[in-house]
């Protein structure tokens, strides 16, 4: 039987041993494999939805600041020369426009929350890296982010709906113009009798002078400069909201597929932890009766 001594000194060179092993296996990790590593981290549709967020939201707000501000020239120039008339429809227009500045800058940080909250999920999903781990605190979070990117989806459906308000309404003045300019509308009486009440759309009172433009004086609103931008821009505008709503529910996608990616990953954790647990616990056994038998040798 050997001395107490001399095997503890056998054991510890032999684990220095094994460790000097183990380290001339460990293979080095270029810079390509990192790369590889870090580029298979990027939550590329999360990136495409938050490229196509970003782009909807400035095109509705751009298009949509400035065809506001074209139609309000066009309502005072023409259709109420009063301006008390369109005093409350001039306020209205102004409190949208600042509404219009929180909604860009509302979006462009919430965009970039949602790219970041999206590298979490892709890296902890894919366990990439070691400090991104599916806890309680993330599932909760990324819950919250699929509810309010579910309301903001719905808020975004009704102002997709109501920048389509604005395009019907240039778009009959536009095809009045066209119906006076058309061969077929001959005379000048005829002419004069194809009119725009703009009145109807309830955005001046029925009292305003004058609200309603016929024959030539339609025509030659049609052919002004704010008329043709304001129309084109509200069309812009209404296709970013629309772009906005898709990529919300792209979003909305990525986010419920990544919390019941995030869930199923909790389970297997936990059900490795307990694992590992079992056999700690084993081997802690295993150790003591060796420990044991050793004593009794």
């Amino acid at each position: 039987m050997k001395p107490a001594m001399e095997t503890a000194a056998e054991e510890n060179t032999e684990q220095s041993q094994e460790r000097k092993g183990t380290q001339r296996q460990l293979p080095k990790t270029g810079c390509f494999e990192c790369c590889i590593k870090c580029l298979g981290g990027v939550p590329y549709a999360s990136l495409v939805a938050t490229i196509l967020c970003f782009s909807g939201v400035a095109l509705f707000c751009g298009c949509g600041h400035v065809a506001l501000a074209g139609t309000v020239a066009i309502l005072e120039q023409h259709f109420s020369t009063n301006t008390t008339d369109h005093a409350l429809f001039s306020e209205v227009i102004q409190l949208m426009q600042y509404v219009i500045y929180g909604i860009a800058s509302f979006f462009f940080l919430y965009g970039i929350i949602l790219l970041a909250e999206g590298f979490y999920t892709t890296s902890a999903v894919k366990e990439l890296h070691g400090e991104f781990k599916a806890s309680a605190c993330g599932r909760c979070i990324s819950g919250m982010f699929v509810f309010l990117t579910y309301v903001l989806g719905v808020a975004w459906l009704g102002v997709f709906g109501f920048s389509a308000v604005p395009v019907f309404m240039f778009y009959n003045i536009w095809s009045t113009c066209e119906v006076i300019k058309s061969p077929q509308t001959n005379g000048t009486a005829a002419v004069e009798q194809i009119c725009v009440d703009i009145r109807q759309y309830a955005i001046i009172p029925w009292d305003a002078f004058p609200g309603k433009i016929c024959g030539s004086a339609l025509e030659n609103i049609c052919n002004t400069n704010e008329f043709y931008m304001s129309y084109h821009l509200f069309i812009v505008a209404c296709a970013g909201a629309g772009a906005t709503v898709i990529a919300l529910i792209h979003f909305l996608m990525i986010l419920s597929s990544n919390w019941a990616y995030l869930k199923d990953a909790s389970k297997m954790q936990a059900y490795q932890d307990i694992k590992a647990k079992e056999e700690q616990e084993l081997q802690d056994i295993q150790s003591r009766s060796k420990e044991q038998l050793n004593s009794y040798t």
